[in-house]
């Protein structure tokens, strides 16, 4: 995605900003559903380049799964870490362990220190807390959503951890299905990692005598089902990590099939993998979900409450209440939507937190909080029943998900969706501040799993409804303006004013980062907001338009000081644009002969004006530079620059008018690429005539 004005690097300062740092390892993945939680650190950094030390090593990773028939599962884990430096003590300062009360259990029965002198310290039952999730600290309805925390006191450098962790599943509300997910180290972390799954051999080793879903019960999902389309239960092994053994022990129903796994750091298996991106698949997967269509099903048996006809006369009354409140030109699906996705706070779990279980729509709406999925069904619930179909819609990333396994893990985001005409609208009733019908960029032109109308009982894989593909295109027009209203003292200080006003998928981005900042820390997202568009300064006030008012562009401004933006004794003084930088992808590298290059890619359409007003001292004067034109059919490019008396006028103005440029027109591209960098290279000449200072009597 492009973002103008070097977005980029403001959103990764603003994601450490807003995520409070820790001195604690969390052991969650923030799409990983509770069913089997990992009790390992997952670092992203690649193998480093040259021997350093890492703050930590783990000398033994040990992960025993055991899967039933039935669907319940164990999961041990028994883990030895060497703590080499302080901030190795401070990221194993605290364990926590993510899991859902109402289905799990979680057991620590060791947690044991050693000394490099030799001695020894266990850490008391006492040091153990289990608390509500943090998210869901203020609503009572969702409790059950537990972190269990182990405080390690008296950790230093060079001492060695050891824990166990047992994990037991029970009754999960898509029993008797199970899956798994499992990744080895690559990042040389991990000295040994030893992997046992245990699985019952029915299921996964002969597929005509599988006893969990057997070809004559897939009926439920898809009337034409037959044992030779049907897909029962699957393991995928990746060929760059095959098991080190695999036995079957027991017979007839109580037989198993036993896979291991044993890994060092530094292996040909343990390393083959070190240059793949982090999106591909994981070494191991288990999954008892035989095609999508029967994940969809049972999705939608859980999270389908609008076809109850029980409560329907009063969620009707509900419905009318809200809608005869509506605002001028609002439809009632967004007057509905602006209701559910601002009124109903939203507990920020992530999906599947629940086991995809959802509270009734008359207890959110009386609670006024809500999960993401919570508040996607209660959206739909509350729509009447003779209005156009309504679906949901469940986010899996990259590229044909279609193709993948199917198994609760891939979704990352639940969106509702309603049939308005002949368009589709995508809702996200979670973020509460987007706009009706704006889901974030990176979402859109994605292919995504439907859970379609409740009347529509019968699902099947061809079936044109159960993927489809989210519209690349915003209900409105992309823009975004610019100005900035400066002045110059006679010391060289700047002071200038800011103002944002934008459209789009920055506006998205921006409302809610200035939504779920206090209103305290805004000082420090303006600061990095001006650092990212090349303002160097001390941003001393910050005001933004209402997050909630999302059928108007978003406006921030801002106030900002830099003492010695200027050095009068340098004659003469040169000085950039106050502008944003202008954010462009760089121009595509040559591709090998015989190979098509890559487009392009541009983004959404945007539409990007920028203004400078800068204000002089007296007695000086202003040179301005040559402004630039540039038209292409993807996109246009000019800039106008003035200098009348004491004041300096800049205006930038850039159209992007298509999404790719093909890559048989790299070569334009970079022409228009050159164009751009260099007008935004070019200087004001300012030169001010100093006065002498009075030379004293004598």
């Amino acid at each position: 995605m492009r973002l103008p004005f070097s977005f980029c690097p403001f959103l990764r300062a603003l994601a450490a900003s807003l995520l409070v740092a820790s001195s604690s390892i969390v052991f969650t993945q923030a799409r990983q559903t509770p069913q089997n939680p990992p009790e390992k650190p997952t670092p992203k950094a690649s193998a480093p380049t040259e021997p350093q030390q890492n703050p930590y090593q783990i000398e033994l990773l040990e992960t025993r799964n055991r899967f039933e028939a039935n669907g319940d599962s164990r999961k041990e884990v028994h883990t030895r870490v060497r703590i080499n430096n302080e901030l190795g003590v401070r990221q194993f300062a605290r364990l926590n362990f993510d899991f859902n009360r109402s289905f799990q259990s979680i057991e620590i029965p060791l947690v044991h220190i050693t000394h490099p002198s030799g001695g020894t310290a266990d850490i008391l039952p006492r040091a153990i807390t289990d608390n509500p999730n943090p998210a869901a600290a203020n609503a009572p309805a969702y409790q059950e959503v537990r972190v269990k925390s182990v405080r390690i006191l008296g950790l230093e450098p060079g001492d060695t951890l050891e824990y166990r962790v047992t994990t037991t599943t029970t009754h999960h509300p898509l029993a008797p299905d199970f899956w798994l997910d499992h990744s080895f180290d690559r990042s040389g972390i991990v000295t040994q990692e030893i992997f046992e799954l245990d699985l019952p051999a029915l299921l996964f080793e002969d597929a005509t005598s599988r006893i969990a879903t057997p070809p004559c019960q897939e009926p439920v999902v898809n009337p034409s089902c037959t044992s030779a389309s049907y897909k029962g239960p699957q393991i995928h092994i990746s060929p760059e990590t095959p098991e080190t053994s695999k036995e079957r022990t027991g017979d007839g129903e109580s037989s198993r099939l036993v896979y291991k796994w044993k890994l060092t750091a530094g292996s040909a298996v343990n390393s083959s993998k070190l240059t793949l991106p982090e999106s591909s698949e994981p070494d191991v997967i288990v999954t008892t979900f035989s095609w999508w269509p029967r994940l969809a099903l049972k999705l939608k048996g859980l999270l389908v409450t609008f076809s109850d006809p029980s409560p329907r006369t009063e969620l009707d009354a509900k419905y009318a209440r809200i809608i005869s409140a509506q605002g001028t030109g609002e439809s009632p699906d967004e007057n509905l939507y602006r209701f559910v996705s601002q009124k109903i706070r939203t507990v920020d779990l992530p999906l599947g937190s629940t086991g995809f279980r959802v509270r009734s729509p008359l207890e959110v709406l009386s609670s006024g909080y809500g999960t993401a999925e919570d508040k996607a069904a209660l959206f739909l619930a509350l729509l009447p029943s003779m209005l156009p179909p309504r679906h949901f819609a469940l986010c899996i990333p990259g590229q044909s998900p279609e193709k993948q396994l199917p198994r609760p893990p891939l979704l990352t985001r639940i969106l509702a969706v309603v049939d308005e005409g002949n368009r589709r609208v995508y809702l996200d009733l979670a973020a509460e501040v987007a706009p009706f019908g704006v889901v974030p960029s990176s979402l859109r032109g994605t292919t995504v799993l439907m859970l379609n109308h409740p009347n529509r009982g019968f699902l099947s894989a061809d079936d044109p409804d159960l993927w489809r593909e989210i519209p690349k295109e915003l209900p409105f027009k992309s823009e975004q303006y610019v100005n900035v209203d400066a002045a110059v003292a006679e010391d060289g200080k700047l002071s200038a004013k800011v103002h944002y006003s934008m459209r789009g998928d920055n506006e998205l981005l921006l409302r809610v980062a200035f939504h779920q900042s206090p209103k305290d820390k805004w000082k420090d997202l303006a600061q990095l907001l001006s650092i990212s568009d090349g303002f160097r300064g001390q941003v001393t006030s910050v005001n933004t338009s209402d997050p909630y008012a999302t059928r108007k562009p978003f406006t921030v401004d801002y106030e900002i000081t830099q003492p010695k933006f200027v050095d009068w004794s340098k004659k003469p003084v040169h000085i950039l644009a106050l502008l944003p930088q202008v954010g462009l992808p760089d121009a595509p590298a040559k591709s090998a002969p015989g190979t098509a290059g890559a487009p392009v890619e541009l983004g959404t359409p945007l539409a990007v004006e920028t203004k400078m007003t800068l204000h002089l001292p007296p007695a000086t004067t202003a040179t301005a530079p040559t402004g630039t034109s540039v038209q292409r059919d993807y996109a246009t490019f000019a800039s106008q620059y003035s200098a009348k008396g004491l004041t300096v006028i800049a205006s930038r103005h850039i159209n992007f008018l298509l999404r790719q440029v093909p890559a048989s027109r790299a070569a334009d591209y970079n022409a228009f690429l050159r164009a751009v960098l260099n007008d935004q290279a070019q200087n004001f000449t300012l030169e001010r005539e100093l006065q002498a200072t009075p030379a004293a009597k004598p």
